[in-house]
């Protein structure tokens, strides 16, 4: 029988949460950039990557938008990186946030923002998106006011 105290135990371990971030993923290549203040839109209608839990293909758009600041990415070079995902068991999450810091790490541009649209499985769809420079965000404050 299935009771509230047996359906709140984890399925998911911190082992599945940190799958993938551990790979050694590909450095992107970049060139020198020659003009000031413009942005790059690179769209990626393609990518696969695996859930870690299931072991099922994962299927998605990558959408990587920046300012370049004094380099710009390769674009074959950026290719071979999206790919060293496709057999990879990483959480759509994770997936955006590494490239994100992956990029700033090749380029260091003005600002960047990855965008993943992941397709639905078992109904359901994921949108994630990060930033650079990443917000500051402040801890609620969970204090009640009387």
């Amino acid at each position: 029988m299935v009771t509230a105290a047996n359906t709140n135990l984890s399925r998911y371990t911190d082992e599945h949460a940190k799958a993938g971030l551990d790979f050694a993923f590909p450095a992107i290549e970049t060139w020198q950039n020659q003009f000031p203040a413009y942005e790059i839109l690179i769209d990626d209608p393609e990518f696969t990557s695996v859930c870690p839990k299931t072991g099922l293909p994962d299927f998605g758009v990558i959408k990587l938008r920046y300012m370049p600041r004094d380099l710009c990415l390769e674009l074959k070079s950026w290719k071979e990186y999206l790919f060293s995902y496709r057999n990879l068991g990483i959480f759509q999450e994770n997936i955006v946030n590494q490239i994100l810091e992956d990029v700033v790490k090749a380029c260091s541009p003005v600002w960047a923002h990855v965008h993943g649209d992941f397709r639905p499985r078992g109904g359901i769809s994921t949108i994630v998106e990060a930033r650079w420079p990443r917000p500051i965000v402040e801890p609620p404050n969970f204090a009640l006011k009387r």
